[in-house]
């Protein structure tokens, strides 16, 4: 379970700001993950596969087939259904914690008085949450990545294209903390500054956040795959005694960080 000690996090970002880049840290209870690596910028042309033309409808997300990732290019509003007339809720260009671009995973398109629109999974209480926003005030791109997180057999695997390419043993949450199931996305990558801390190299914050717990050490008690270092490292893979964070080895959390890219869909069961 993500988590941070506020004044620390504050103090960083303040001596950070100016330059763009922010740094990670964490403690013995648990990951703080803070922006470090800076946004997608012009690497976001070169990502994944060809876009969706314009008019196209966008398909599910499938494990076989790939899926469709939506950058946030300008602020908007998230309708919880495309035919109402609620406002929703804000999307901004930015992830809400580490201030990196935001990229969410699209589940379906529209056509709706002659605009064009997109249903994205959303970064927000509760896990699962989908708004509709406008096609125009994002750039989409495709992925063929899917990482599936399997809590009872304590596994991690990832596939690309339907392939299966890695498979790698997790700590999961504890019974009281479970892991939330269902379908979430990689909403942030953070590089930790000490990969020989609690976190390890990386921390890959989701979608998903605790149904347990709303409020974790200052954070908003957000769910990550994240490597494991110091105090972590007493739980053994295999087991269930996290806060509700997959724990996996670093060699395996650097594998992610550098091949699944942000958006890409991950199912947890």
């Amino acid at each position: 379970m993500l988590r941070s000690t506020r004044a620390r996090a504050l103090l960083i970002v303040g001596v950070l700001a100016a330059s763009g880049s922010f740094v990670a840290s964490a403690t013995a209870g648990g990951p703080v993950a803070t922006h470090v690596d800076g946004g997608l910028g012009a690497r976001w042309a070169a990502q994944g596969d060809l876009a969706p033309a314009a008019g196209s409808a966008i398909a599910a997300p499938s494990r076989g087939h790939g899926s469709t990732v939506a950058r946030i290019v300008a602020p908007t509003r998230a309708r919880p259904r495309l035919a109402s007339r609620r406002r929703g809720w804000r999307v901004g260009t930015q992830t809400s914690w580490s201030h990196h671009d935001q990229v969410l995973l699209v589940l379906d398109s529209a056509t709706r008085n002659d605009r064009e629109w997109i249903k994205v999974l959303l970064a927000i209480r509760p896990t699962g949450t989908v708004g509709w926003i406008r096609r125009e005030r994002v750039q989409l791109r495709r992925t063929r990545y899917w990482v599936a997180i399997r809590t009872a057999a304590r596994r991690v695997v990832v596939y690309r294209g339907g392939e299966r390419l890695r498979r790698f043993r997790a700590v999961v949450g504890a019974a009281a903390t479970p892991t939330p199931r269902g379908l979430a996305a990689i909403y942030e990558r953070n590089r930790q500054p000490d990969p020989h801390a609690f976190l390890g190299p990386w921390a890959l914050s989701l979608t998903a956040v605790s149904e347990v717990l709303e409020d974790f050490g200052g954070g908003p008690g957000r769910v990550a795959i994240h490597g494991r270092a110091g105090a972590s490292l007493a739980d053994p893979l295999g087991s269930a005694r996290s806060h509700g964070c997959i724990r996996i080895n670093n060699g395996a959390i650097r594998y992610l960080a550098r091949k699944v890219p942000v958006g890409a869909p991950v199912k947890i069961s």
